[in-house]
């Protein structure tokens, strides 16, 4: 009867979608069978979208965001950092995961490369994942991952923004803007060939139906394997949308998205030895598998359906609202390197060879999680004026309610030799229990006032109130309610020639729910920062720069506890202080370029024996570079030719013990254009360089992402 009764009140969405589908493939004919009638053929001239903060941008450069404030605002006039990373720069780079969507972007890092989610941090923190302004993910392991391919742009505001989007952290927040129906017909289909027997096809379907209603269809179906033996990257994902647009003031967008990925265990939780440090048979390689075939998986399932909605009363008054409901699931099971110690022959609580220094003891688990999430985020939005004050007023409420239900079991297996595997003896877990579940209830309002005093002067407050519960099942001690303020402040001027300098002042709020494990609730995670910066954007170049120097500080840090790997400790506060630089731009329609530095101290400030030490996986310096050249050697035909380089600088593994050394990773690639057709070749990790991305006190280094040579076609019509 429950079941019946979401899919009558899906159904209305469910059918304006597969009827969208069917005008765009097949035809007239079909769409009558689905009780639609013929449309007349509408044509719209490419150009019609205007620059705004999710249209299409063309080239490396966008002028508009959302992020920062929720409200479309020009890049310059936002008191923060924050970088766009366009569709045009996704496709030119050949990213293919949202952490090497920002391989570019200054002080963003991965810390491992891995198929169970985007491992990547930044000012210290790792940032909040969105899509479309609303949560993508809660806890761990519960979510598809995004597809590069289905989105539009990906915004990176650096730093805490809880005033606007309530629970995160310090490393801000990354929104993903999904791809929409747009106001001209278009559409691609994409093959690609790579590395690791990679097969991929991608369809992009954009179709104006009438005056009123425009669909599309974004799907994917990939079949892969990894750099790591018998570990598969597969993928297929149906994204369709539909948008009723009746008049100029008013938008409807509906958007649907089923995904599965099937992959497996990419990491291995090697130990220092035969990774970091010399073993007596060497490095352990890098495609070395020591879970079990046919029994390893990550295998993830997900459904969304939602909502973008807008409606403009008048110049002054607008709404929006944006809401989604999504269910995952995901079945993970893995064998890893122990971290059990054993008292009686002296093994530490950490991953070590045995005493032949060539096969590693291993640990069995295997988890079954769900997720379900229902997110709504409502604004009002007004423009008002006060004698040489204009006011772009925003009041907001947004809830979310997650609900986390896990099944797990655990087991041991046979130690396996890194060098020469062998396979099967194990026993997998006989019976998996029901783990107690939890709910995520969090309400926010927040209220921000954009204020420009002439022409010149920029100044944003704001302010939201937190109430955010999190229950487990069967455990009453284990409950949070956690409520709390947020604010932020920014200043800026607007001068002549493009130059913005501001300063500004923001914080953080994170719940974090759960228990230690000596029952005691973790407290939230509270941040601040103070950060000053300079923007340049000169009107009518394809060009921008931005330089930042900022302190933030947390506390309540989550980190692992040296003494019993299965339990974390709450550090009493980081420090961190740095300096971005970062620039991207087209000259003369021949060269695309983009370049970034960043300088990250980050250290805990105080909590015992910690003070003063590095945070693990925290390199002080990292840059890139990224040069593009156009040029044709015919009348009709363009090629492409591009290069970058990637300096990642060293880390320690939290203790300032271990030091992981700091690499240069280079990528390139080589584009044809040929009216509807292009052809392209890109590689990543250009000279295979084997690179050990972070090394942890716990005991455990990962690797990076080994040279990927990826071939695509692509046909516009």
């Amino acid at each position: 009867m429950q079941a019946n009764s979401m899919l009558f009140q899906r159904r209305p969405l469910v059918l304006a979608l597969v009827q969208a589908g069917a005008l765009m493939l097949g035809g007239p004919a079909l769409a009558q069978s689905l009780g639609e009638r013929t449309l007349p053929a509408v044509t719209v001239e490419a150009g019609s979208e205007q620059d705004s903060a999710t249209a299409p941008v063309r080239g490396f450069v966008a002028r508009r965001a959302a992020s920062a404030t929720k409200t479309d605002t020009p890049l310059l006039e936002t008191p923060q950092a924050i970088s766009v990373v366009t569709r045009d720069r996704i496709e030119a780079q050949g990213a293919q995961t949202l952490s090497q969507v920002l391989n570019y972007t200054a002080g963003v890092v991965s810390s491992y490369f891995d198929s169970r989610g985007e491992s990547l941090s930044s000012r210290g923190g790792n940032p909040s994942q969105m899509l479309d302004g609303l949560q993508g993910n809660f806890g761990s392991y519960n979510a598809a991952r995004l597809d590069p391919f289905m989105l539009e742009r990906v915004e990176y505001l650096r730093g805490p923004a809880s005033v606007l989007y309530g629970q995160g952290g310090i490393g801000g927040v990354l929104n993903a803007v999904s791809k929409r129906p747009l106001r001209e017909n278009q559409r691609e289909l994409q093959l690609q060939l790579g590395s690791h027997q990679r097969k991929q096809v991608a369809l992009d379907l954009n179709q104006v139906l009438d005056a009123h209603w425009s669909a599309r269809v974004v799907a994917i179906g990939r079949d892969s394997g990894s750099q790591v033996a018998h570990v598969a990257d597969g993928r297929q994902l149906l994204a369709p949308a539909l948008t009723w647009a009746p008049d100029a003031d008013t938008a409807l967008t509906l958007q649907a998205r089923q995904q599965k990925d099937e992959s497996g265990s990419l990491i291995g939780f090697f130990p220092w030895q035969g990774t970091l440090l010399p073993s007596r048979h060497g490095q352990i390689p890098t495609h070395t598998f020591i879970g079990e075939p046919g029994w390893d998986a990550y295998i993830t399932r997900q459904r969304s359906l939602g909502y973008l909605f807008s409606h403009r009363f008048s110049d002054q008054l607008s709404l929006r609202q944006a809401l989604r409901k999504s269910s995952s699931e995901v079945d993970y099971r893995t064998a890893y390197t122990s971290f059990a110690s054993v008292p009686a022959s002296g093994r530490p609580a950490r991953p070590v060879f045995n005493a032949d220094q060539r096969t590693l003891n291993r640990d069995l688990r295997q988890q079954l999680n769900r997720l379900d999430t229902l997110l709504v985020d409502t604004q009002l939005e007004a423009a008002l004026a006060s004698g040489p004050l204009r006011h772009t007023l925003l009041l907001g409420v947004d809830s979310q309610r997650a609900r986390i239900r896990q099944r797990s079991g655990a087991g041991v297996a046979a130690p396996i030799d890194v060098y020469a595997p062998v396979y099967g003896n194990f026993t997998p877990p006989a019976a998996l229990q029901a783990r107690p579940g939890s709910e995520l209830r969090q309400l926010g309002l927040y209220a921000q006032d954009q204020i420009k005093y002439g022409s010149r002067w920029v100044t944003v407050l704001g302010l939201r109130r937190d109430s955010a519960q999190n229950d487990v099942e069967g455990d009453p001690a284990a409950r949070t309610d956690d409520r709390a303020s947020s604010a932020r402040a920014g200043l800026l001027y607007l001068a002549d020639g493009g130059w913005s300098p501001y300063a500004s002042y923001t914080e953080s709020f994170q719940p974090l729910g759960g228990v230690d494990v000596y029952n005691k609730a973790f407290l939230p995670q509270r941040g601040r920062q103070w950060e000053g910066g300079l923007k340049w954007q000169p009107a009518g170049a394809a060009f921008s720069a931005s330089a930042a120097l900022y302190e933030l500080r947390e506390r309540n840090r989550k980190t692992a506890d040296p003494a019993n790997p299965m339990n974390s400790l709450q550090l009493g506060e980081v420090r961190v202080r740095g300096v971005e630089l970062e620039g991207a731009g087209s000259v003369g329609g021949a060269w695309d370029w983009s370049a970034a530095y960043a300088y990250t101290d980050a250290r805990a400030a105080n909590g015992g024996g910690g003070r003063g030490k590095r945070l693990s996986g925290t390199p002080a310096h990292n840059a890139s570079a990224w040069l593009a050249h156009h040029f044709a050697l015919d009348g009709g035909s363009r090629f492409t030719a591009g290069a970058g380089v990637r300096l990642i600088g060293a880390s320690y593994d939290g203790t300032d013990t271990l030091r992981t050394p700091g690499t240069a990773l280079f990528d390139a690639m080589l584009a044809y254009d040929s009216g509807a057709w292009r052809f392209a070749l890109n590689a990543s990790n250009l000279t295979d360089r084997a690179q050990i991305t972070t090394c942890l006190a716990r005991g455990d280094c990962f690797y990076g992402q080994r040279r990927t040579l990826l071939a695509s076609a692509r046909y516009l019509w």
